[in-house]
């Protein structure tokens, strides 16, 4: 009995260790990703992460664009930009994806800046570009234009 408490004990260590590995990784990465949402961007307080083991996974999140808002969408994974693929879709119809946006189509541009009309959900989905393999950890922010600079531009 207490040598199986002591195993438990020591896989459940090893757990813990990882995954405070990968979330420093993820925590890393975020903040060189912080630096595509620029001053006139208002970070929309949240921080889309996943871990993808290999090029076949995707990252699945959604959210909502508030209508005549400009928003920009930064996407990164390991050190360098253009690792992380990352594609908006429409998600009113959940059973055919209505593609509004990949960055793929853009030589893999680590952000993307645009102005809904509209509010709409959408789901993004990223995945790690198999050329350019990142770190595993596929980071989102989204920024937003506060309504006085979106006005000015």
């Amino acid at each position: 009995m207490k040598k199986s408490l002591v195993k438990i004990a020591i896989v459940l260590s090893a757990l813990f260790f990882v995954g405070n590995k990968a979330q420093a990784q993820c925590d890393t990465i975020a903040n060189i990703c912080a630096k595509h949402i620029i001053n006139s961007f208002i970070s929309d307080g949240q921080t889309y992460r996943a871990l993808l083991l290999n090029p076949d996974e995707t990252a699945e999140f959604t959210t909502t664009f508030f209508g005549e808002t400009v928003y920009r969408i930064a996407a990164c994974s390991g050190m360098n930009d253009g690792a992380l693929l990352f594609s908006v879709y429409d998600a009113y119809d959940t059973e055919r994806k209505n593609p509004l946006f990949s960055n793929k189509d853009q030589k893999n541009a680590p952000y993307w800046d645009f102005k809904v009309k509209s509010t709409i959900d959408v789901v993004l989905e990223a995945k790690l570009d198999p050329i350019n393999a990142g770190s595993g950890c596929a980071v989102i922010l989204i920024g937003f234009k506060a309504a006085s600079a979106a006005k000015a531009k």
